[in-house]
């Protein structure tokens, strides 16, 4: 059962052949009307805040903040393109941020093996997620949900309610204190990994075949692809992710705690929703994913710079969400009308 279908709805070339210059706005407008949004938001906040807005310091700021929320909306991607949503990239942050953090506090492990114990256990949830959802037959959605719950119930077990706190070695630190021309290194993390799965997704058969599965699965299995071998294998990959993103949380709270964590899974999964919506629409893809966390970014970085309250942020990640919802809805009528046109004149 597939939870999210990936079918691209980006119009091609011999569609917008013989269209008027209304029809080609209208159907090129999902594809680049995001990054467009984008560049109007940053023009209209640099002009409304010049003062602060505009700033090296704001970039870093926005850099610093949402980075996780970028590499988790990168990792629910991978499952998206499958057709398959994972919520443990909310739910899996909380325990692995922790762990990473006890694991040398209460333990004595040394960073570098801590790291590479959390990542393996994310990789690990991410390998149940999928044999759950393959084997089990268990619908995506609800698969993930127990599971993340479990993890988040073994993160309150873990800490006993109470902070995780201690003296951490300034190599572990460095993951994300470190600066690369005056920007948190977390920035490039997000790149090199956006080039790494672009390149992977969009020029390799790992990736045609992820996105015939997203499309069909039984299509794609009748042409010889190992849908259960490749989904499973797109959980494991999401579950690295997520381990990897709590280790950089870790690193940048140097604190764990069972409270923190839950509040990136909104956000994740609206920059991967956004991500369906533009560049390719109707496809998850790369490129619309970070698109889609920078809409997010910098949308409340301005907003709250002219001063919104708490509630702010919730309310602009779930007003985004409908709003994609509504533009990818709509592309994929017209795109629908569109060709019925032919055939009903045929008749």
């Amino acid at each position: 059962m597939n939870s999210v279908r990936s079918d691209a709805l980006e119009p091609t070339a011999r569609e917008l052949a013989g269209a008027s210059l209304r029809e080609k706005a209208t159907r090129l407008l999902p594809v680049y009307g995001l990054p467009l949004l984008m560049l109007a938001l940053i023009l209209l906040f640099s002009i409304l805040l010049p003062d602060t807005f505009p700033t090296m310091l704001n970039l870093r700021s926005i850099i610093a903040d949402k980075a996780i929320i970028a590499l988790l909306s990168l990792a629910a991607m991978i499952p998206m393109v499958s057709g398959k949503i994972d919520l443990t990239v909310g739910y899996g942050i909380v325990l692995w941020h922790i762990l990473a953090i006890s694991l040398q506090v209460n333990y004595g492990v040394s960073w570098p093996v801590a790291v590479l114990v959390v990542i393996a256990l994310s990789a690990f949830v991410g390998l149940l997620n999928g044999l759950l959802v393959e084997v089990a037959r268990i619908d995506s959605f609800i698969a993930t949900l127990g599971t993340g719950t479990v993890l988040y119930a073994l993160a309150l077990w873990h800490t006993g309610g109470e902070q995780v706190v201690g003296v951490l070695p300034r190599g572990f630190l460095a993951l994300n204190a470190t600066r690369i021309a005056h920007l948190p290194i977390t920035g490039f993390y997000v790149l090199g990994l956006a080039f790494l799965l672009w390149f992977i997704l969009e020029h390799l058969p790992i990736g045609r075949y992820l996105y015939a599965i997203g499309a069909n699965p039984k299509s794609a299995a009748l042409n010889g692809i190992p849908v259960q071998r490749y989904t499973i294998g797109a959980f494991v990959a999401s579950g690295l992710l997520t381990g990897v993103a709590g280790v950089l949380l870790a690193s940048k709270l140097r604190i764990g705690q069972a409270s923190v964590g839950l509040e990136y899974l909104l956000p994740a999964l609206v920059g991967a929703f956004l991500g369906s919506t533009t560049i390719k629409p109707g496809r998850v893809n790369v490129w619309g994913t970070i698109v889609g966390v920078a809409i997010l970014a910098i949308g409340i970085a301005g907003i709250q710079q002219f001063g919104g309250s708490f509630w702010v942020e919730p309310m602009f990640n779930g007003v985004t969400l409908l709003i994609a919802i509504g533009i990818a809805g709509y592309a994929q009528r017209r795109r629908g009308a569109a060709k019925l046109r032919p055939k009903s004149a045929q008749s």
